[in-house]
């Protein structure tokens, strides 16, 4: 998120505060919450969210993504960087082309992976979990592809035998890759497979 947007976040928000003013004692906690967040990915783009320093923007969702990691068999390490390449942690973050929440579904697909509000952090990261699960299934556990498939569904990947040609999926790959190699380095070697497993697929 830029910092224009987070500014215009904060001023849409503060416009509707100041109008329920009756309501302004209990929204106000939340919001502040939801401004330092997006302030602070505004103001340190390149930086790890909740590194090293405790910070609440990946910090808060841990247990769930480790949770549901664990559920599906999944790195939790690729699971929380498909969700800061998503959402960068925001968990009503929506796109023009409708996908909400931490892990961007559809609304089909949420529909058919059982969740009925993407934008409740532990079912959008139960669904999203469940989904890049399906995906390293169906490619043979081969991370690469699925993921090409998490952003620009199977059938593309199916198509052109691997990684589409289209510079978003691409770039969509490495990112996410490159955000897990950073959480893999953070965490004990335990943390990088499901319960200090190997993991069932290759990451390279």
């Amino acid at each position: 998120m830029s910092v224009e947007a987070a500014v215009a976040r904060v001023t849409e928000i503060q416009s509707l505060l100041a109008q329920a003013s009756g309501a302004q004692q209990i929204a106000q906690p939340a919001s502040a919450t939801s401004f330092q967040a997006q302030l602070q990915q505004a103001s340190a783009p390149a930086a790890v969210p909740g590194a090293t320093t405790g910070g609440p923007v990946d910090g808060q969702f841990s247990e769930l993504i480790n949770a549901a990691a664990q559920k599906h068999g999944i790195d939790p390490a690729l699971l929380k960087g498909l969700i800061r390449q998503e959402s960068n942690f925001d968990p009503n973050a929506k796109s023009p082309a409708g996908a909400a929440g931490l892990t961007q579904l559809m609304p089909a697909t949420a529909a058919g992976l059982g969740v009925t509000n993407p934008l409740d952090p532990a079912q959008a990261i139960e669904g999203g979990a469940k989904y890049l699960a399906q995906q390293l299934e169906a490619f043979d556990g081969d991370v690469r592809k699925a993921l090409a498939a998490y952003n620009a569904g199977p059938g593309a990947v199916q198509r052109y035998g691997g990684v589409p040609p289209y510079a978003e999926t691409q770039n969509y790959v490495r990112a996410v890759m490159g955000f897990a190699d950073e959480y893999r380095r953070q965490s004990p070697p335990a943390a990088a497979g499901v319960a200090g497993s190997p993991l069932p697929y290759s990451t390279t």
